[in-house]
């Protein structure tokens, strides 16, 4: 599992650490210190003991910051398979009287093939900056990742900004046939796994719009 460049931005200035992302898990280490979660708002420090008052932590995670990376994604340009990196930067803001964060913001680009893409940071959600990223793109190319494959869908009950991905590979034939939400909670809770939006595997298949609950 490889490690990426992580760089962390607090009122303090900026840390420069790493980050790396098992498909399940994602783990950040800013110099001593590692933050442990399954999503960019869930960060908490392994470690709570004699942590720097610089870190500012809401219901025990990161906050208050901004965080810039980047995720390797496939990309599929005309049947003809290319590596490629997401540029993404999470803003995370102050806690807010609803027992929220006041801000969180994704932006994600995008280049392929000479050609750069932005999203507009304006969703609050990973998975709608990259559909944004996606609606960019020609037909003939796409993310080659769980957020555009055939058997991914999210919960009717709610999801986190990021990872929250029901996985159906183990019930293809049933999914394919779900147009409604009754459908759906037919198979609900019958999932093989959640999934990142930027994970694949080799099951994947390009989905068909209109399929599922999410559409």
């Amino acid at each position: 599992m490889k490690s990426a460049e992580f760089v962390y931005k607090d009122r303090l200035g900026k840390i420069i650490g790493s980050m790396t992302n098992d498909g399940e898990e994602v783990r950040v280490f800013l110099g001593k210190w590692e933050f442990v979660g399954t999503e960019f708002n869930d960060l908490e420090p392994k470690n709570k003991e004699a942590l720097p008052d610089r870190f500012n932590l809401h219901h025990n995670a990161l906050c208050d910051c901004t965080f810039d990376f980047k995720m390797p994604i496939l990309i599929n340009n005309k049947q003809k398979l290319m590596q490629s990196e997401l540029s993404v930067m999470v803003k995370l803001g102050k806690p807010d009287s609803r027992g929220g964060l006041d801000n969180e913001e994704y932006r994600i680009s995008l280049t392929y093939d000479g050609t750069q893409v932005y999203s507009s940071g304006k969703s609050g959600w990973f998975e709608d900056e990259l559909l944004e990223i996606q609606k960019q793109m020609s037909k003939k190319v796409f993310i080659k990742s769980c957020i555009n494959c055939q058997f991914s869908d999210y919960s009717p009950y709610g999801h986190g900004a990021f990872g929250a991905m029901m996985c159906f590979r183990n019930l293809k034939q049933e999914y394919n046939k779900v147009q409604t939400k009754t459908d759906f909670w037919k198979i609900h809770d019958r999932y093989d796994r959640f999934v990142q939006e930027t994970f694949i595997c080799d099951e994947f298949q390009r989905r068909v719009p209109g399929t599922g609950y999410r559409g």
